[in-house]
């Protein structure tokens, strides 16, 4: 490079400068420099194209390396903010151990579990479940990035333990409970290990099979398949239900490092439809090759959802029902009898055994000959939706604002409207059966139906005894139970109101009056309702603390559509029987159900149903969805919003002029008006003085219902916060209003 700028330098050299030292040089040596110049041209070029060319390799070795330096630079950085994101994203915070121990194996494994979690790095807790309050806290795991494991040991009878039966009782009833939702541990990963004997055949592991399907009835997710210890050695899959347990533990520790590295599933869940793949799964579903163990217990869960649902006048269910359901109408029996006559080829093939049924059905002879009102079916039926069943027609059941009081949390409207004591009020039914099939029945008609009373007969004195019995056992369950108030725990040992308005129609029962005596005598209120399809039954009744009576619809072609009345002649003895109420002196109420788009329209044909029976009050309710259900159509776009149930009882409000509004009970969706008569001093008495009543009942009985008495009698003055209008919407403001996730309004109704 360097020969190269010498020759250049001297070609650029001036001519004159050459010649003046030529003289100088030799004469080779001067030809060769002459030659040179004269071809300098040349020479300019070759010189020129040979620095182009060095300069233009030297910008591409340069640019090839800044190159590779910035991709090298870039996949350092790429490789930096990768692991940096992957060390801030935190796929598990941590694990919640439950257990529910009687003997204390099931906690010393929640302890040993513990500390292998700990090992791994992660934060673990073990928590009894005697004091986990899953109503408040279980839903709040569903946010978190917690795995909880639930080490379950099955008791007595297939029982849970002690400290587990509060939270087993939960899970079960907001499994089947549609204000909680199919969707309400959405989120929640969980892994169920059960402790059990399989010597106990019939309850080997119930527990711990039943908290792993309530889980998943609420979508929650489980990481792993469900674990079972066996204390018999014999059967033990590992020798010992400590072996057991240290074979589950392995599996689950492996799972729970996946978790924390952020495993995914192994499908992407986009096959198509119709397709198979063993590695898709759902939340809460096991894929084809972990599904062995649960493979029986998934199976049972659509025909138990079907089944089990939480009904009462207070408690509804929102589970399907689908049309293979093996309970069957009193009512139906008659569509079969009809089908029968106009096939009779049929009858000859497939009509024996229902003819045996329809002739059970028609002939009724003496008590003996009568069959029971509660079927086998139907036993297995009402007991998975949570009844206690007394004899052979009637049954009790929790009202879920029984719960609710008993923990501070609010009574029902009736709390508002007339101040019963919720905790205090025992919620049954002399009678299962009923004449109506209305579209929103809380119990999609799993209970029979029937026009008069065709069963056996318990005496009223042993359906009293056994109902105030079954239902002290369920207040005593809440005993311990976190939030429960031990004053309010106390009171709820000791009825002193019954609500006949559980399911079915209690008028139907013939003993209903003795029925009504026996809750007088020990100082129990009475709320009988009836669905208004028997008025002599409502002439002949005796004085009752408070007589409803459901005015579903105002005009003969609505009720049909809603109610579904089942006697031909439904709309005379539905007037009739709000003439009948209409002759009572003790407090009567209108019961009104709006469905919007059904019978939210008729406001006039209602006034008109109100002046005919002149009730004391007028309660104004808002339709319940209670889930899909092939018995009905109604959905949720049928449910009145409160602003619209409002806007509907101010308009008939100022239809009735002995009427106005007085209580308003916002989370149950109702409103109350009163007849003028209890507003005193232009102050409201809709509350009820229940010890003066039980005087003036007590009077009349022994006079032999000389010595009469009316609703003015006993009346009570209504507190300012469930009057409508006031600030607290009807919520009693010594409780505390709670809310559950997601949820921001209760429209459900009570």
């Amino acid at each position: 490079m360097l020969t190269l700028c010498a020759v250049t330098l001297l070609l650029v050299c001036p001519a004159s400068s050459v010649t003046q030292d030529s003289e100088d040089v030799h004469p080779p040596t001067r030809t060769y420099l002459m030659s040179l110049w004269h071809n300098r041209l040349y020479l300019y070029t070759a010189a020129a194209l040979s620095c182009g060319l060095w300069l233009s390799l030297k910008m591409v070795l340069k640019r090839h390396n800044l190159s590779s330096e910035d991709v090298s630079l870039v996949k350092t950085a790429e490789r930096s903010s990768h692991q940096s994101r992957k060390e801030m994203e935190v796929h598990v915070s941590g694990v919640k151990i439950f257990y529910g121990s009687q003997t204390g194996t099931a906690k010393g494994f929640a302890q040993e579990l513990c500390d292998e979690v700990k090992t791994l790095g992660l934060p673990a807790e073990v928590i009894d479940m005697k004091d986990y309050d899953p109503d408040d806290q279980l839903a709040d795991e569903c946010a978190g990035k917690a795995v909880c494991v639930f080490l379950v040991a099955t008791y007595t009878d297939g029982q849970p333990t002690e400290n587990a039966q509060w939270f087993c009782k939960w899970l079960e009833e907001a499994s089947t409970d549609f204000r909680y939702g199919k969707t309400f541990l959405k989120g929640l990963r969980y892994a169920v290990f059960g402790l059990g004997n399989s010597v106990y055949v019939g309850h080997y592991n119930t527990v711990g099979k039943n908290v792993d399907k309530w889980l998943w009835m609420l979508s929650g997710m489980r990481i792993m398949t469900r674990g079972e210890g066996d204390c018999n050695v014999v059967k033990s899959r590992n020798g010992s239900v400590q072996a057991d347990f240290l074979s589950w533990k392995a599996t689950f520790l492996r799972r729970l490092q996946a978790l924390v590295e952020g495993e995914k599933k192994s499908c992407s869940g986009k096959c198509k439809t119709g397709g198979s793949c063993k590695g898709k799964k759902r939340d809460g579903q096991q894929p084809e090759e972990e599904e062995e163990d649960e493979e029986a217990p998934l199976q049972s869960h659509s025909s138990e959802e079907d089944l089990m649902e939480s009904s009462s006048d207070e408690d509804e269910s929102g589970l399907q029902e689908k049309k293979s359901a093996a309970v069957v109408d009193v009512e139906d029996l008659g569509n079969i009898m009809s089908s029968v006559k106009k096939a009779k080829s049929k009858e000859e093939l497939q009509g024996n055994g229902h003819m045996v049924k329809l002739s059970r059905v028609k002939e009724i002879g003496d008590e003996g000959e009568r069959r029971e009102m509660i079927t086998p079916a139907l036993r297995n039926a009402l007991t998975k939706q949570g009844y206690k069943l007394i004899g052979s027609h009637s049954g009790v059941k929790l009202c879920r604002w029984t719960k609710s009081m008993l923990r501070g949390r609010g009574g029902c409207y009736k709390h508002t409207f007339y101040g019963i004591e919720s905790h205090r009020c025992m919620e049954t039914t002399p009678s299962l059966a009923c004449a109506n099939k209305c579209v929103f029945c809380w119990r999609h008609h799993t209970n029979p139906v029937g026009t008069e009373w065709r069963w056996k007969m318990d005496p009223a004195e042993k359906i009293l005894e056994d109902a105030t019995e079954k239902h002290q056992n369920m207040i005593r369950q809440f005993r311990g139970v976190p939030g429960v108030k031990p004053e309010r725990y106390e009171e709820g040992l000791a009825v002193k109101h019954c609500a006949l308005s559980l399911v079915g129609e209690p008028i139907m029962y013939p003993e209903i009056n003795t029925f009504i005596r026996l809750l007088h005598h020990q100082n129990i209120s009475s709320f009988l309702v009836t669905n208004a399809q028997f008025p002599q039954e409502i002439r002949s009744l005796v004085p009752v603390t408070q007589l409803y009576v459901s005015v579903d619809a105002s005009t003969k072609d609505s009720l049909k559509k809603i109610d579904r009345p089942l006697f031909k002649d439904f709309w005379p003895r539905f007037l009739d029987s709000l003439r009948a109420l209409g002759e009572k002196r003790q407090r009567t109420v209108y019961r009104l159900t709006l469905v919007k788009a059904w019978n939210v329209e008729e406001m006039l044909a209602y006034s008109e149903l109100i002046a005919l029976g002149q009730p004391d009050f007028i309660e104004v309710k808002g339709v319940t969805y209670c889930g899909e259900s092939s018995a009905s159509t109604l959905t949720m776009a049928n449910v009145p919003w409160h602003q619209e149930v409002v806007a509907f009882v101010q308009q008939l409000a100022d239809m009735l002029p002995q009427y106005e509004i007085a209580c308003e009970h916002e989370h149950s969706n109702c409103l109350l008006i009163a007849h003028t008569k209890f507003k005193v001093g232009g102050e409201w008495w809709t509350w009820i003085d229940y010890e003066r009543f039980q005087e003036l009942v007590k009077a009349h009985e022994e006079s032999g219902g000389q010595q009469s008495f009316s609703a003015l009698d006993y009346m009570a003055k209504t507190p300012r916060w469930a009057l409508f209008g006031a600030r607290e919407q009807g919520f009693d403001p010594a409780d505390t209003r709670f809310q559950r996730r997601n949820k921001t309004k209760d429209i459900s109704g009570c």
